[in-house]
């Protein structure tokens, strides 16, 4: 047992019976519970009791043992002389000043139901996925949980867009750029193909991008991929030394990485095909906000693929036997509007047109569910997802909660304490 319990099974009601009475065997009736304060003072204000036939409005304090009040040193503190009933599990001693005034303690150790604490305990324990992992259950999922949730994950990437966007003065073409680039690098890559995008103002972007080789050349040369004159990386170096010298450019570069990636994933691959997204779509943010529906958003990205040379190499020093038009699959593009062009358009309407938010939420129920181990992990666990608006959801839903064990913050978890 812990006051987190305690006060969660106070917010919620979650009682075995309401025929309270104080540890005097005096009837106690609870007029109203209060709101959790969640800075410092007593746990719960503006509540109201009725007691002796007289009714007290105030503060609730929630302590394990009673002893606790004293433990936390509550008898020289001001802020509690306004407390008008002390809520314990278990009273183990009286409270000398709140006895004198007329205050009341309620034992609550027979009040809850033993069931409830050992699902709560076994929340607690040790597990592999998440923490209700042994009695999870599908119809405990409460009703649009995958839209609020999703609609939590936008309101808290629009904080970091909005960042971005103070930094580039508002300037939606430069973000959406800046995090394209970071979904183009998956996990391996992203904030470095990020920083690269930030460190280049997006004005130079614009004007060399009517050139496919200028920009690809430039961010092959950002991502270190131009170190050493080869050979093979020769035209591509001279033209990012020709680049850097006219838009006097720092020499500072972000290296790229190859490890832990399938060729197609290669910083070579990649680069080239950002470089030719923004050859085709100069404007891309703008014909974005023109999407009615998502098969106008994957048009914008369908015919970017790489440069020609990469038809037959995946790096400039090897020959592929084969040659092979390496253009965006499907399955990337979703990964792109998923990760960046939803929440930027989420961003952009946020404020100027709520009414905008069931459309995005209505893009994401027409992509196809992500595929990823945390998302096996729920399957297993009976889930069912139609989606990439569901499987968005399940996924911040263990990032921010299960992997956190913050059962008392979870609805899921409330139904399952609960019923």
């Amino acid at each position: 047992m812990n006051e987190n319990l305690l006060q969660y099974l106070w917010k919620y009601k979650i009682f075995s019976k309401f025929d309270f009475k104080d540890t005097e065997g005096n009837p106690i009736e609870i007029l109203d519970f209060g709101t959790l304060n969640t800075n410092s003072g007593p746990d719960f204000s503006l509540a109201k009791i009725k007691t002796k036939n007289i009714v007290l409005a105030g503060n609730i304090e929630i302590h394990v043992k009673s002893s606790d009040w004293y433990f936390h040193n509550h008898d020289l503190q001001k802020d509690y002389q306004s407390v008008i009933l002390h809520v314990v599990y278990f009273n183990d001693t009286d409270i000398a000043e709140l006895k004198e005034a007329g205050i009341p303690t309620l034992e609550l150790k027979a009040y809850i139901n033993e069931e409830i604490l050992a699902k709560y305990q076994t929340l607690e324990n040790q597990y592999q996925f998440i923490p209700c992992e042994s009695i999870f259950d599908t119809s405990k999922v409460p009703f649009l949980f995958s839209e609020e949730t999703l609609l939590k994950k936008l309101d808290e990437k629009s904080i970091e867009i909005e960042q971005l966007l103070t930094q580039s003065k508002n300037n939606y073409e430069a973000v959406l750029f800046q995090k394209l680039a970071y979904s183009f690098g998956l996990k391996v890559n992203a904030e470095i193909y990020q920083n690269i995008a930030e460190n280049i103002d997006f004005k130079i972007i614009q004007k060399i991008s009517q050139n496919q080789f200028q920009l690809e050349s430039f961010l092959f040369g950002k991502g270190n991929l131009l170190e050493k004159e080869t050979e093979t990386n020769q035209k591509w170096k001279r033209e990012f030394d020709f680049l850097k010298t006219k838009f006097k450019i720092s020499e500072q570069t972000f290296p790229v990485k190859f490890m832990r990636l399938m060729p197609p994933s290669f910083p070579t691959i990649r680069l080239s095909q950002l470089a030719m997204l923004y050859h085709l779509q100069p404007n891309l943010f703008s014909k974005i906000l023109k999407a009615k529906n998502i098969q106008e958003l994957k048009s914008l990205f369908e015919n970017v693929k790489t440069s020609e040379f990469w038809e037959n190499h995946y790096t400039f020093e090897k020959t592929s036997e084969e040659k092979i038009e390496k253009k965006l699959s499907d399955d990337f593009i979703e990964i792109l509007l998923i990760n960046a062009v939803l929440p930027i358009i989420y961003t952009y309407f946020k404020n100027i047109n709520p009414e905008k938010t069931d459309q995005i939420l209505e893009f994401y129920k027409n992509l196809s569910p992500e595929k990823n181990s945390i998302i096996s992990s729920w399957k297993k666990l009976n889930v069912k997802f139609s989606s990439a608006l569901e499987t968005q959801a399940f996924l911040y839903h263990h990032k921010h909660l299960c992997s956190y064990k913050n059962c008392l913050n979870c609805n899921i978890g409330l139904k399952i304490l609960k019923d």
